[in-house]
């Protein structure tokens, strides 16, 4: 999966850059029908110690997914939005399965009907 880094309003380090391409490379063993994504990097203005957020939205065919964490370092956030797009991969390909095997199921029920 090719994925984007931007960061907004500073330099990424490379370590940090080579650290979400890693984690969101991840996310192929569980759809590898991922065409790619992009990652913001952002400092929010704010007085809290976790001000990092990281915004990562992937392409899946016919479909965007979005997840966003917010943490004290740019790593946990994105391990936090990483887990996130994990848990709506897995929601996604089982709303797929269901309406698949749903159109299978009117199929049959039409083919016996004639």
């Amino acid at each position: 999966m090719n994925i984007t880094v931007q960061s907004i309003k500073f330099n990424a380090d490379q370590k940090l850059i080579e650290f979400i391409q890693r984690k969101t490379g991840k996310l192929n063993q569980f759809l590898d029908s991922i065409i790619g994504g992009e990652c913001y990097l952002r400092l929010e203005n704010v007085d809290d110690e976790a001000n990092k957020v990281s915004e990562i939205k992937i392409n899946i065919p016919g479909s965007q997914l979005f997840a966003k964490g917010q943490a004290k370092s740019f790593e946990e956030a994105t391990d936090i939005a990483v887990e996130s797009l994990r848990r709506q991969i897995n929601k996604h390909k089982t709303k797929t399965k269901t309406q698949a095997s749903n159109h299978k199921e009117i199929l049959t029920t039409e083919e016996e009907e004639y």
